[in-house]
């Protein structure tokens, strides 16, 4: 059944990364409000999440600006973007990490977003509306150990979204930025079990080293679920005063000083 009022209904809406994990589940937030959702990513989603599927590599230029192409030629552009892609290279020594790996990170949490929005924003500016959510990560604010290059690059992206909102507001489009703190995804989960079984534990006991390193006041791992009803409501008609600000979606986490 819809979700109502939310003016969400009807609206040409593009998740990319969105065949698992935090996407999916926006996809499926997405479609519930009556959206015409389309999703992009390298692989094809094992289940149904009621979104036209475009295969499409982020990571280079080339299949940013082939993905751009498919989606005007099949819905004319978009109403909503939610620059949901990314990746995140193998930990490493911030000072042993290699230039390979700060591209990479770069390339798929940074410059992807960048060049989407190149595409298909200009589209928005000219019909006067449109609403682009850039999803970054906690650890732009808190950057964990071993993970120097992905940081950075959703620091980057933090700083591009608020200039870019500076520049279209007055065309209609708003852009926002969502940052989520540690939320059990499929990947998460893999990465989870990993750790676990390096330091001869549970992955339930890994999970609880985590949520009490990072000091989450509500004791718990979000679900992708919690970062799609933010999307949603930023998307909605219900946020049309809100660009250019960064929104957490984290329990609550507490810096460390």
């Amino acid at each position: 059944m819809p979700i109502t009022d939310e003016g969400l209904d009807g609206l040409r809406v593009l998740v990319t990364g969105g065949s698992r994990g935090l996407g999916a589940a926006t996809v499926r937030r997405f479609t519930a409000a009556g959206a015409t959702v389309l999703t992009a990513s390298r692989t094809r989603p094992e289940e149904e999440i009621g979104a036209a599927f475009i295969a499409a590599d982020l990571s280079t230029e080339t299949g940013v600006a082939e993905l751009g192409r498919q989606v005007v030629d099949r819905v004319g552009g978009v109403d909503v973007l939610v620059n949901n892609a990314g990746a995140i290279s193998a930990p490493a020594p911030t000072l042993a990490r290699s230039d390979e790996s700060w591209r990479a990170d770069l390339e798929m949490n940074l410059l992807s977003a960048v060049r989407l929005d190149r595409a298909l924003v200009p589209g928005m500016v000219e019909r006067g509306s449109g609403v682009v959510v850039h999803v970054s990560s906690i650890a732009s604010q808190l950057p964990q150990r071993s993970e120097a290059s992905y940081a950075a690059a959703k620091a980057a992206l933090n700083t591009y979204s608020r200039e870019l909102a500076t520049e279209v507001g007055e065309h209609g489009v708003r852009v926002v930025c969502v940052l989520p703190g540690f939320v059990v995804t499929d990947g998460a989960t893999a990465h989870l079990r990993h750790m676990a079984e390096q330091q001869g534990v549970t992955p339930d006991e890994m999970t609880r080293q985590i949520v009490d390193h990072l000091k989450v006041p509500m004791g718990r791992p979000g679900n992708p679920e919690d970062v799609a009803e933010m999307i949603a409501f930023l998307a909605s008609g219900r946020a049309k005063w809100l660009t250019g600000a960064q929104f957490r979606v984290d329990g609550g986490i507490i810096p460390t000083v």
